[in-house]
């Protein structure tokens, strides 16, 4: 799933090459991805983009219509951006482009969305608070307004794991399951930590943490076009994704526990006093 750092990368990228330039087309292919019917996605042609934003997990491309159209890649959606937008028809239910949108110098991009459980979600609106995801949304960790002390209020007497916390966006927005992961390892922090047992010197680490990690993978994620971003995420990732590979702190195996739909990665030595989490596939957790 596309995060705060490769979002921002996406917003980047498309902020440099769509500033004033006027849309031409915009077609759903996938009617389950469009989330809003007013204003219709017509509304789009002939507007011109004015900014393009990151809004946690959101992009936002703002038109001096006054439209935006706002898009969330969920976990298996990506951006294909083309410098010259194929002509070929997009037959509805037989590819995986759910959207389709050009532009004035020939350009223009795909949303396509991989595997049976479509989640992908595409909004025109009027304001970005407009969708309901974004109006939740909890403040950003890269705001210079996000500091140690908001991060500490956020935590009080939350008796719950760290990790839910960090992945929840109406507490902080742009965090998913990767990069808890990484935070989390850099914190020395155990998953499952309650967020209420914290103490000074842990919060102080855990900020730390949190705007370093971010703010090195949306670093390394800037200047890149769409194509090279999830190779960029992968090969930054310490710890997620890297089960049975050796810790790069201690040297200790990268384990997993695994969940319905994903997992989480982290190392015993560095975050839970060696001690092994259980596999949730198993009848008991280790705790």
């Amino acid at each position: 799933m596309p995060e705060m750092p490769e979002v921002q990368g996406l917003v980047d990228f498309l902020g440099a090459r769509l500033d004033g330039l006027e849309i031409t087309q915009a077609r759903v292919s996938a009617i389950s991805a469009l989330k809003t019917y007013d204003p219709p996605i017509d509304v789009l042609i002939g507007a011109r983009v004015e900014t393009v934003a990151r809004r946690g997990k959101f992009v936002d491309i703002a038109t001096d219509t006054g439209a935006h159209l706002v898009f969330h890649l969920a976990k298996a959606g990506w951006l294909r951006w083309h410098d010259t937008l194929p002509t070929t028809v997009i037959k509805p239910g037989r590819s995986p482009i759910a959207l389709r949108v050009g532009f004035a110098d020939g350009s223009g991009f795909d949303l396509t969305e991989a595997g049976t459980k479509k989640s992908l979600a595409v909004s025109i609106v009027r304001e970005p608070a407009d969708v309901p995801g974004i109006a939740r949304l909890g403040p950003d960790p890269l705001d210079p307004a996000f500091t140690r002390d908001v991060l500490a209020k956020l935590l009080a007497g939350r008796r719950t794991q760290i990790k839910g916390i960090l992945r929840d966006q109406s507490i902080v927005a742009g965090i998913g399951n990767a990069y808890s992961d990484e935070i989390l390892h850099v914190a020395r922090l155990s998953p499952y930590a309650l967020a209420a047992t914290l103490d000074d010197a842990e919060i102080d680490t855990l900020f730390s943490a949190t705007i370093d990690t971010l703010r090195d993978a949306v670093e390394a994620a800037s200047g890149k076009p769409p194509a090279e971003l999830k190779d960029a995420k992968r090969s930054g990732m310490r710890v997620h994704g890297r089960q049975g590979q050796a810790c790069p702190v201690c040297g200790d195996v990268v384990r997993s526990v695994f969940f319905a739909d994903n997992s989480l990665e982290y190392c015993a030595t560095c975050q839970t006093g060696g001690k092994v989490l259980a596999d949730r596939r198993l009848s008991r957790l280790l705790k």
